[in-house]
């Protein structure tokens, strides 16, 4: 073969690749969850039940705007906890942890609520794939995948009769907090689940995108909590993306505490992770059919493939988190006001 012909036939073959690897999925293997079940059932309270539904393992949200039907099923679970206080319905505060789990931190704010008189839904999306952590990964288990967890779980408290659906929010830290964020997409809120809103979303340090194609948000509040030296996700592109809401008159806030890092309400010093992605000087943005992509690149978050390459040409690696006193302890002091006032009063 002459050398031009094999140039040809390279340049064929380079092309048929980037074909592939731009137009293919990235796909999961359903998980039997009866080992964690078990587990979860072992440690339940008396004021405890475990709530499972059926999910989906969508890798984005253009997956779930066209492939919902072909992506496996997945069961998920989480734990309601009733609060002392009997009541008639109960308002419930559902919480999704950030890419290490769950931690001491979170059941702080899940307990400060159900002392209040709410009742909560502690969201095990990790433990229900066999997840233990997404950290420096994040894609065993992705924001769009526990948005369809999230609002599953949504239409199976609408079944219960002690539970008021109309007053259902959401929390959540990092990635949790981009789930509670984006969970107020309009467009993907439609597409999974038109009958049921949450009343109120509150992301705590969530990866923000700078910009969102389709702007359109449910008609519930949000408020943003983030630390001002975040250098997991920036605070910078959540406060661009809070005043391009605010200016289509949306019902949305945002507070940066100054001199705070990522996980400013733990209860710990500061600490570096080496693997995990920083988004300091990354910015992305979510396309209307779904899709994030870099905004330096223009690289689409199409399949993990693609993810990878974006985020090593985007991001850097090594971040600090750690709690900041007044960060936390006004963290928690808001959080509680937000949820009484959207949902109590």
């Amino acid at each position: 073969m002459k050398l031009k012909d094999r140039f040809f036939v390279f340049l064929v073959l380079l092309f048929l690749a980037s074909l592939y690897l731009f137009f293919s999925r990235t796909t999961y293997d359903q998980v039997d969850i009866s080992d964690a079940l078990n587990k979860a059932k072992a440690n339940l309270k008396v004021n405890q039940e475990i709530i499972v539904f059926e999910s989906k393992n969508p890798f984005n949200f253009y997956d779930i705007f066209n492939n919902l039907e072909i992506i496996t099923n997945q069961h998920v679970y989480g734990v309601l906890t009733y609060p002392d206080s009997v009541q008639e319905k109960y308002p419930v505060i559902i919480g999704v942890a950030g890419s290490k789990g769950w931690g001491e931190h979170h059941y702080g704010y899940m307990e400060r609520y159900q002392d209040a008189g709410f009742a909560t839904l502690n969201l095990h999306s990790f433990k229900s794939r066999g997840v233990e952590s997404t950290v420096g990964e994040q894609i065993s288990a992705t924001i769009p995948m526990i948005v369809h967890d999230a609002y599953m779980a949504l239409a199976a408290l609408s079944e219960k009769k002690e539970i008021d659906i109309n007053k259902v929010a959401i929390t959540g830290w990092s990635l949790g907090g981009g789930v509670a964020l984006l969970s107020a997409w309009k467009p993907i809120q439609k597409h999974i689940s038109p009958e049921f809103t949450f009343a109120a979303h509150l992301p705590i340090y969530p990866p923000c995108m700078s910009s969102v194609e389709d702007l359109e948000f449910t008609s519930s509040p949000i408020y943003i909590l983030i630390g001002e030296i975040d250098n997991w996700v920036p605070a910078e592109p959540c406060i661009d993306l809070v005043k391009s809401m605010q200016i289509k008159g949306y019902d949305v806030g945002i507070t940066v505490y100054p001199d705070a890092h990522h996980s400013f309400d733990r209860n710990m010093e500061l600490k570096s992770v080496e693997q995990a992605y920083s988004l300091t000087d990354c910015r992305l943005s979510l396309s209307k059919t779904g899709i994030v992509k870099t905004l330096d690149y223009n690289i689409p978050f199409n399949n993990s493939t693609l993810q990878k390459i974006g985020l090593y040409l985007c991001a850097d690696r090594g971040t600090i988190f750690g709690g900041h006193e007044i960060a936390r302890e006004k963290s928690k002091e808001f959080a509680l006001k937000f949820m009484t006032s959207h949902l109590l009063k």
